[in-house]
């Protein structure tokens, strides 16, 4: 009998690290068991179907089942939910949902993928219909029946993440009012507060309202349903609330099977994604993985890095052996919010000040074309630098079409250990539509290593 790997969830990470052992090594058998109806898909895009941007919710799947089964040779069960780990004795325990039964199955090797969910607000008035959470597709589809069913007027989104705005453009664009309430004096706040300004400047214009330095202190009702939204700057009328305050990683199950946690709350993992347990490894939202700056532990649930590392621990996982060694995570996030792009890479200025980092920073505007093209648009791009050696450690970019990908330049940079004088130097493409002849980027790093001379 040949060896088996279970992977516990069958979404971005657990989809990847199933699909990369099974190609590594056609001879192992691959089991994933996912809890929900669905697997491999673009959680990233569940906005854009709530805002009718994207009209058939099966194109955000990635990886059908079928193909996964007969093409892969993957045999994944959905609606089965592992409710216990005995990491010693190498044996899960399975919830089969639609059937109401429970099996156990054997493994030589395990990747943990159970990715994160959200964080829930604990007040008066929390379990009243109409409050929703989105982590998953399922629920997607879920508030998506909920908008065309119900038709909600007046909406009111709890947290200013990316997600959260994401989905205030798209509830506004297709007519709803919004309100977003805030506990931070500003929105995004991974990013430094001059850069998301930008954007939230640009989603007022769009009539989306922000209510900062504003918690939360309940929900009131009217049969059953939520009315109204109690802070402690007034009251926000709502027929629909959907709440957005951050994730946490689901590491009950690893947690009572002794798996060891890091510093975050994750899953510890080293640099191959094992655990304490040498034959079980962890991907996705649900682990921690080392920040390329600090060489510190961290939580980063952003799509690519479960997609990466979900890859990375399938190849480790294949033949259990250490072949592929993650390279860490840079935190890079972009997003386009009604005329603006927004990204950002590396550390915002509180991350780099509570690293203990001595850091200069630079901040310039300019455009996004060449001065005299037509359509040139305001861009904004903020560099920072470690003392004394000039290292980049982190660059923001708010503006116009043309802003977001840009920040993969500087992804590129840190990723490389680069100097803000190196960057100054790198030969980056010219033509009016797309960039000055200096781009912004060039602006900024030729400005900003004056200060390390």
């Amino acid at each position: 009998m040949g060896e088996r790997l279970i992977v516990i969830g069958g979404v971005a990470a657990g989809m990847s690290a199933a699909s990369q052992a099974k190609r590594r090594n056609k001879d192992l058998e691959v089991v994933v068991f996912e809890r929900d109806p669905h697997i491999s898909y673009g959680a990233c895009g569940i906005p854009y179907y709530l805002g009718d941007v994207i009209k058939d919710p099966n194109s955000l799947l990635v990886l059908p089942l079928e193909k996964a089964r007969k093409e892969r040779g993957i045999d994944v069960r959905i609606n089965h939910e592992v409710v216990e780990l005995d990491a010693k004795n190498k044996k899960v325990k399975v919830l089969n949902k639609e059937e109401n039964k429970e099996f156990e199955m054997e493994f030589d090797r395990l990747v943990y993928t159970t990715g994160a969910s959200p964080i829930r607000l604990n007040v008066p008035g929390g379990e009243l219909e109409n409050i929703f959470y989105l982590r998953t597709l399922k629920d997607g589809l879920r508030i998506k029946q909920f908008l065309v069913e119900e038709k909600p007027r007046k909406a009111v989104l709890v947290g200013a993440g990316f997600i959260g705005l994401e989905v205030a453009e798209n509830l506004k664009r297709i007519g709803l009012d919004v309100t977003v309430i805030e506990l931070l004096p500003h929105a995004l706040g991974t990013m430094d507060p001059d850069i998301s300004k930008i954007a939230t400047d640009e989603m007022e214009k769009n009539g989306v309202k922000f209510l900062f330095e504003t918690k939360v202190e309940g929900f009131e009702g009217e049969d059953g349903k939520v009315k109204r939204v109690i802070t402690n700057n007034g009251t926000v009328e709502a027929d629909f609330v959907l709440v957005g305050i951050g994730v946490k990683p689901n590491v009950e199950l690893a947690k009572e099977a002794g798996i060891e946690l890091g510093e975050t709350g994750a899953i510890k993992t080293n640099d191959y994604l094992r655990t304490n347990f040498h034959y079980i490894f962890a991907a996705g939202d649900c682990a921690e993985y080392k920040h390329r700056i600090t060489g510190k532990p961290a939580f980063v649930p952003l799509a690519l890095n479960a997609n990466r590392s979900g890859r990375y621990a399938g190849a480790n996982a294949a033949f259990d052996r250490d072949v592929e060694k993650f390279p860490g995570t840079l935190g890079s996030a972009v997003a386009k919010l009604f005329g603006v792009e927004i990204a950002r890479t590396g550390l915002s200025t509180v991350e780099a000040e509570r690293a203990g980092i001595d850091f200069e920073s630079v901040v310039i505007t300019d455009h996004t074309q060449a001065g005299y093209y037509p359509t040139k648009e305001k861009i904004t791009v903020k560099l920072l630098a470690e003392k004394p050696s000039g290292r980049l450690i982190g660059a923001m970019l708010a503006g116009g079409k043309g802003t977001g990908l840009r920040i993969d330049v500087l992804a590129t940079a840190l990723h490389n250990n680069m100097t803000i004088k190196e960057l100054s130097e790198i030969d980056l493409a010219y033509a009016p539509p797309f960039a000055p002849t200096w781009d912004p980027i060039l602006i900024a790093a030729n400005v900003g290593k004056k200060k390390f001379r």
